[in-house]
């Protein structure tokens, strides 16, 4: 069977446009200029996160349209629609960064609702920015309808008198001015040449590393992710994504039929592989919890461990995803670990072929310097890390990638909000040596688990960045470096280890072991437990508050609702 004699009587889309009963609903599809013929074929759904909040989803629109060709060209109908984006650079070091993570549920659940509300057969997402790649993989998981994944691409990276730069750079001069180690007139040159186009953030961010899970996990074209967003080069996979949704149609294969066990394992490895975002290890257990599959943070932090360290990115490396895309793309990466025993080959992706298959033709180029061969790695464990102890018995994770010193001890300096914390560094009242803790700012905590790049870059640029810690409930950055430990949990809000520490305690952090521990008897750690008081929010209605009602842990996700294992009926097969 192809694309041409599609049977609809097994496609969500003939509960609106087959039979009598349905003219109201086709005279609706006659309104916007559709033939009988275009109404008969399956509807395609093209969701895009297109808006005009930042450069990561300003090139969305122009690449749907694309997208929308080769689904007509393929026998398909194309319906565009988009969804919210909230993006983590603009919404970084104030309140609104409290709407991202947030905001990964709620595209995953507009894109349900409008796939549901619509009956549409297949989907093709395009996402730009942190949580919009994820959201859209969780709806994908969700509906089960065939689908592919397209990637925005990355930005360009800036040019500062001589060396490439990227956001993370203006970040790090923010903390550099506030100690007079930069001028306001550097300052403003910086600013204004870091982002020179559209695209995600440049390096190995969160955006990056959500792309190359989507390569690796089999949701996306392979070499799709790797293309920055002003490459014309983007087109063709946009037209090819189109066409090849409507062969996934034909031949019925569907996103939990990609996204296995090993497939997430896969998506695992190949963010330990490129020095990742610690968020992939929250978006992992959500994608895994949409299909109903047990994957935590503990699966994810095992990958990570036995996982050699190979992609020399930013922010722990030299290079850029540009320079990664032009080097050979992810597939040059995922080669690598496939033939060194990294990967599981057997895994199915869009292409209707395995990884193993897809990674026949992929020769390794050793013109390069930008990926290392697996068997000799800039390190042989993954440059994220897993961390337990009496500090985070449900888990933490630290970015290592780039780090010399991999254990640390110290007094805590406790904070009950990121203002706290960046206005203390800010002004610099804080000691070489401390461990700065942050929290109350976890899933329902904050609410909205914010991330604390603008705290972690101040300290970097004020030089510090090796000689304090800081600990947090909430997330960080994929741009963030330096010795700092998110997702601890239980969080603060729910009693928490992290919510009982006073200033003084000390802790222990050993990466290299994948420890976090306060030097505290079990008995102290009661007796505070006991004393504690629950701390109220000022979130106390509108989604906010929704979500802090709803939300789970860090360790699983921080999902919102009870995914695949409770499913009764799918929406693909309806």
């Amino acid at each position: 069977m192809d694309a041409k004699t599609i049977d609809k009587s097994r496609l969500p889309s003939r509960h609106t446009t087959v039979g009598p009963a349905r003219a109201p609903h086709r005279s609706y599809l006659y309104a916007m200029g559709l033939s009988s013929k275009e109404i008969a074929q399956p509807l395609v759904g093209v969701a895009s996160c297109w808006n005009e909040a930042a450069p990561c989803n300003i090139s969305l629109m122009r690449q749907a349209q694309v997208v929308k060709k080769g689904v007509a060209a393929a026998n398909g109908t194309p319906r565009e629609f988009c969804t919210i984006t909230v993006t983590d650079g603009i919404a970084m070091g104030h309140q609104g960064m409290k709407s991202s993570l947030v905001s990964r549920d709620v595209i995953a659940d507009s894109v349900e609702l409008t796939m549901r509300g619509h009956c549409y057969d297949a989907l093709v997402g395009l996402a730009g920015c942190d949580k919009s790649l994820p959201g859209m993989m969780m709806s994908m998981v969700r509906l089960n309808v065939p689908s592919v994944f397209i990637y925005g691409g990355s930005i360009l990276p800036g040019t500062f008198r001589g060396r490439q730069i990227t956001v993370q750079d203006v970040f790090e001069a923010v903390g550099q001015h506030s100690v007079g180690d930069l001028s306001d007139e550097d300052l403003s040159e910086i600013e204004q040449a870091a982002c020179p186009s559209a695209g995600s953030c440049g390096a190995q961010f969160t955006a990056n590393t959500m792309a190359t899970v989507a390569e690796a996990i089999g949701l996306a074209l392979p070499y799709s992710c790797g293309a920055p967003a002003p490459y014309e080069i983007r087109d063709r996979f946009c037209y090819a994504s189109g066409e090849k949704v409507m062969e996934l149609i034909a031949r019925n294969i569907r996103p939990r039929d990609i996204v296995t066990r090993e497939a997430l394992e896969n998506a695992a490895a190949v963010v330990a592989a490129s020095g990742g975002s610690t968020n992939a290890a929250l978006h992992l257990p959500a994608i895994a919890h949409e299909c109903g599959i047990e994957f935590d943070l503990f699966d994810v932090a095992e990958i990570f461990r036995k996982t050699p360290y190979v992609a020399d990115l930013k922010p722990g490396g030299k290079y850029v995803a540009k320079d990664m895309f032009e080097a050979g793309g992810i597939p040059l990466l995922m080669k690598t670990l496939l033939d060194h025993g990294y990967l599981h080959g057997d895994c199915l992706t869009v292409t209707g072929r395995t990884i193993a298959e897809n990674m026949e033709y992929v020769e390794w180029n050793d013109q390069q310097d930008v990926v290392r061969p697996a068997n000799d790695p800039i390190t042989t464990t993954g440059g994220v890390v897993g961390l337990k102890g009496n500090l985070a018995p449900e888990g933490a994770i630290v970015k290592v990638a780039g780090m010399a010193n991999q254990v640390f001890s110290g007094p805590a300096r406790c904070f009950d909000s990121e203002e706290e914390c960046f206005e203390a560094v800010t002004k610099r009242e804080y000691k070489e040596g401390e461990v700065l803790v942050i929290r109350y700012e976890g899933p329902k905590g904050g609410p909205g688990m914010r991330e604390m790049l603008a705290t972690t870059a101040a300290l970097y640029g004020q030089g510090v960045g090796d000689k304090v810690a800081l600990i947090t409930d909430g997330r960080f950055s994929g741009a963030t470096r330096g010795f700092c430990i998110g997702h601890v949990g239980p969080e603060a809000a729910v009693g928490g280890p992290i919510g009982l520490l006073k200033d003084g305690d000390i802790i222990e952090i050993d990466a290299v072991e994948g420890t976090i521990n306060v030097r505290l008897s079990d008995e102290e750690l009661a007796q505070r437990g006991r004393d504690w008081q629950p701390r109220e929010t000022d979130y106390t209605s509108g989604v906010l508050w929704k979500y802090a009602q709803t939300v789970g842990t860090a360790q699983k996700g921080a999902v919102t609702h009870p995914g695949g294992v409770k499913e009764k009926q799918c929406y693909a097969d309806i």
